[in-house]
């Protein structure tokens, strides 16, 4: 019988002997180094404490720094991958940022250079220049004109690697962001002389990342449009200097008065030093501070070999650079005139030009030294802060003009725009038109108190002369016969007479007029005497006579106009009356050896000091006052207005022959009665030289107006000399011859 249990098999385990069936213990040891993770820290009460075994050498020292070193370059690895992938992006960001700020600039195809702003060149009758006027004062200078001192020096100190770098310095803008982060703030733009170029013809002065990212591509533009030397061409001729001055040319005339072309070593650096702060380091406002810039830019300029020793030393020898007031100067006048009415005759200044004026440089700096000596020497005594002068010559040119004391304190023009009471220098109009009625210089008025209306005009200080001739009456100013003479003439004929002569302002044809109570400007009253000094001629006074281009192109040129606008003989009559107020009258302090005539003039309380004189050569009018309107001590027109017209016209008539007066008429002779114009004739215009028969070749005379109607053609208020109304009907002329 068969057993059915099987024999069971052994199972093998596996054993980790010996050949000789002996364990290895060494093989089952297992230290800190083969664990995973370090085992974690008894605490104090987990155990008994262990002494601490001393430190074993490793065997495996080697293995440990090849690992550390491996982990090393595993960093390194890591930093440059990481670094190469951030400049990827950061190329792509800075190329979104360029792109986002240059898509708000026009076409690249668009852009061009825009024209510099026009300069106007304003120079005399001789040629010399007044001054620079446009939004850069000065004309634009090739770079080869320019002092060459001016290019190296502002390209030492502005942007020294001008010449080598593409429009953008990158190691100048490293340096200036290194600076700026040491300082803790902007201290250094880093900006080239291309950047700021950039920056001046396209861009505005505001500090933000967009305005720098479009001034570098601007200025990367203009490297490829032009050359170095078109580059910092266009910079020297449009880089501002302070002062108002733009361009080396202006700021040169404007600190230095000379031309860029003949600055020197030590005034080119501190032109070049102002390119930093030009309002804070101006000559002008802090010298020693200007001076201090300058010296570095010398010392910068001698490290980069553009100067030597030699020449540094020789600069800074030289005497500090005193810049002397731009603004101050009457000549600024002149040029103010000039700038208003040059739109007038060539339109809108588009290009640089030049206007030949009809100034005399010489005489305009004796007219402003006789006013300002004048107000300094009486200024403060006699309580006189202002004046002013015109000079017109026979052909109604402007030879001279001062519209205040000091330009640089005052701008207001006080020849032109200031209208001011004439006050008795405008009676020699009221005489005239007398004259044109059938008068001579040897009528007779009786100088006595006298009452129109309710209007009683006195004389200077109470004092009557009794009948006197017209002659004797203008020469001494007496108020009373020319009020008599208004009323006589009528005001409307009186105003319309100012008027034809030159008078263009507003007159109130009233029986005050007379004595010069409407308001004038001393041009249009200078200019209204100039009939008188060329024999009845007038002429339209100007100041402009020719205006061109750089290249010769004349835009305007004054052509002469001179219209009669008084009989010949009435032009002598009125010389000979107001040559006795030089000799003998109000204007006794005027005389020197040249003939000459003219009239005084004060308004009431001395608040206006007038005096308009003439010679065969030139017609001057003179006023002293205050621009508040406050009286004045002891000045009348016979004072100082006469002793300034003197200091003036003496040395003015140095080289010029001496010459009568025209038409003027001694006193033997009296010319005889003057035909009449018939009621059918035409009304004189002004400046309308009329046709006529009686051979005077000008204006004829209006008939006596017997009708004592006044200019609004109701009766005129009764007139009472040296007493009350009671001629029973007769006329002053009655009253005077005793009929």
């Amino acid at each position: 019988m068969f057993s059915s249990k099987k024999k069971r098999k052994r199972r093998v385990e596996p054993r980790f002997e010996d050949g000789k069936g002996r364990r290895g213990a060494a093989d089952f040891a297992v230290t800190a180094d083969d664990r995973a993770a370090p085992p974690p820290r008894r605490s104090a009460k987990s155990g008994p404490k262990r002494r601490k075994a001393a430190p074993k050498k490793r065997a495996g020292g080697k293995r440990t720094s090849r690992k550390v070193a491996a982990r090393a370059r595993g960093l390194v690895g890591g930093l440059v991958y990481w670094g190469f992938i951030g400049c990827i992006w950061g190329g792509i960001a800075l190329a979104g940022v360029i792109a986002w700020y240059g898509a708000q600039l026009p076409s690249a195809s668009t852009w061009a250079v825009p024209d510099r702003p026009p300069n106007v060149k304003i120079v005399s009758a001789g040629g010399d220049l007044i001054t620079n006027r446009g939004a850069t004062g000065g004309q634009a200078l090739g770079l080869h004109e320019i002092s060459p001192y001016i290019p190296k020096a502002v390209v030492a100190i502005e942007d020294r690697r001008f010449f080598s770098h593409f429009g953008v310095d990158p190691i100048g803008l490293a340096r200036a962001m290194a600076r700026n982060v040491m300082a803790g703030g902007l201290v250094q733009g880093g900006s080239t002389l291309t950047q700021q170029l950039a920056k001046n013809l396209f861009l505005t002065p505001e500090r933000t990342i967009g305005r720098k990212v479009q001034e570098v591509l601007l200025a990367v533009w203009l490297e490829h449009e032009y050359s170095k030397q078109q580059i910092l061409e266009m910079y020297l001729n449009r880089v501002y200097f302070g002062a108002g001055a733009y361009g080396v040319e202006s700021a040169a005339r404007r600190y230095f008065g000379k031309s860029a072309r003949d600055v020197s070593l030590p005034e080119a650096a501190l032109l070049a030093g102002l390119l930093k702060a030009p309002s804070r380091l101006s000559p002008n406002r802090d010298p020693e501070a200007a001076e201090g810039r300058a010296q570095l830019v010398l010392s910068v300029m001698r490290d980069q070999g553009l100067v030597s020793d030699s020449e540094m030393t020789a600069a800074l020898a030289q005497p500090k650079t005193r810049a002397s007031r731009y603004w101050s100067g009457a000549h600024h006048y002149v040029a103010d005139a000039v700038m208003e009415e040059l739109p007038e005759l060539i339109g809108k200044v588009r290009r640089d030009v030049i206007v030949d004026t009809t100034i005399d440089l010489d005489l305009q700096k004796a007219a402003e030294a006789a006013v300002r000596a004048t107000i300094a020497e009486h200024g403060a005594e006699r309580n006189v802060s202002q004046g002013a002068l015109v000079s017109i010559d026979m052909s109604g040119a402007v030879r001279a003009m001062v519209g205040g004391a000091d330009y640089e304190r005052s701008q207001f023009d006080r020849a032109t725009e200031a209208r001011r009471q004439p006050g008795s220098a405008f009676k020699p109009f009221v005489y005239l038109a007398a004259l044109e009625q059938g008068l001579t210089p040897t009528s007779v008025r009786n100088d006595a108190p006298i009452r129109i209306g309710k209007w009683s005009p006195e004389n200077y200080r109470g004092q009557y002369h009794g009948p006197v001739t017209l002659e004797t009456a203008l020469s001494k100013s007496l108020n009373s016969v020319a009020a008599q003479l208004i009323m006589e003439t009528g005001p409307a004929n009186v105003a319309r007479t100012a008027r034809r002569m030159g008078i263009e302002s507003e007159l109130t044809a009233n029986a005050s007029l007379s004595l010069g109570t409407s308001e004038v400007t001393l041009f249009e009253l200078t200019a209204a005497y100039l009939p008188f000094a060329t024999g009845g001629y007038g002429a339209e006074p100007h100041v402009i006579a020719r205006v061109t281009t750089l290249d010769g192109e004349v835009l305007y040129e004054r052509r002469a106009d001179r219209p009669r606008v008084l009989a010949p003989d009435l032009a002598g009559m009125m010389n000979r009356m107001m040559t006795q107020t030089v000799r003998s009258g109000t204007a006794r302090a005027a005389a020197f050896k040249h003939p000459a005539a003219g009239k005084t003039g004060t308004t009431q309380n001395a608040r206006d000091a007038w005096f308009v004189g003439y010679t065969a050569h030139l017609v001057t009018g003179v006023w002293f006052g205050n621009d508040d309107g406050a009286p004045m001590k002891d000045v009348t027109g016979g004072t100082l207005p006469v002793t300034t017209w003197r200091a003036v016209m003496q040395p003015a008539h140095e080289n010029l022959p001496i010459a009568d007066l025209p038409g003027y008429m001694p006193f033997n002779i009296i010319p005889g009665p003057r035909p009449e114009r018939g009621p059918a004739a035409p009304v004189p215009q002004a400046g309308v030289p009329m046709a006529s028969g009686n051979g005077s070749g000008g204006f004829v005379p209006p008939p006596p107006d017997r009708t004592m109607t006044s200019s609004t053609g109701g009766p005129r208020p009764p007139a009472s000399v040296g007493g009350s109304n009671d001629g029973g009907g007769r006329s002053v002329l009655d009253v005077i011859l005793g009929r």
